[in-house]
Order: C-alpha cells, then structure tokens, then sequence
C-alpha cells in the first residue's frame, strides 16, 4: 500500500512540474535555403500535447503522439511533401518562453528554436 502511495505522489508531483505550452509558438530554423518558419498551435492537458503546425512548405499538419514530461516535449506530424507523405518527428526541452526542438524526417534533422507569441 505504501508503495503505491508514493508511486501516485511521485507520478502527481511529476504531471504538477511538466510545463505548460499551450498556446501560440514561432519557430526557427536553418535549412539548406536559408532560414525556415514554423508556426505551432499547441494544446496541453497534463502531459498530453495536441494542437496544429503551419509552414510554407508542408503547410497545414496535425500533431500527433504529442507529451510533455517535465521540461521534456516530443510529438509527430504527418505533412505532404511535394505529393509525399512524410511524418516528422520533434523532441525538445522547454525552458521558459523557448523551446529549443530537434526535427527528423526521412534522415535529416534540423535544429529549430520557438518562441511563445
């Protein structure tokens, strides 16, 4: 009993320090042609992260398999790349107003910083 009694404390302690995102967020990054944008709508409910992301080349996605764990965040979209389906991968860590995220699809990454709106 007093096993699972920490185990809850640990895992309510846990959801009470995950970060809070939700809202508005611009991002960043350098691509081979120059610098990229992104625009993120994110939702959070405790650790769980849905939302929408919208750039100029892949345009509109959902986000999907989305958490927030501590300061850490991770989430997938699924975009449309020249007529081809591809999924992207984020990971990130939070810190404050920024996030610093790490993107991966088909073999390459790209190192993005967002900014709260």
């Amino acid at each position: 009993m007093t096993k699972r009694l920490l185990i809850l404390f640990a895992v309510s302690v846990l959801t009470a320090l995950a970060a809070d995102i939700t809202g508005n967020w611009k991002a960043t990054a350098e691509g081979p042609n120059g610098a990229m944008e992104r625009t993120f709508t994110f939702k959070q409910e405790g650790t769980k992260l849905t939302g929408e992301t919208v750039s100029s080349m892949l345009g509109k996605s959902t986000i999907t398999d989305g958490k927030v764990e501590g300061d850490a965040v991770s989430f997938t979209i699924n975009a449309d790349f020249g007529g081809q389906q591809i999924t992207v991968k984020y990971t990130g860590k939070i810190n404050g107003n920024e996030i610093k995220f790490q993107s991966e699809a088909a073999g390459n990454t790209f190192d993005w910083v967002a900014k709260k709106q």
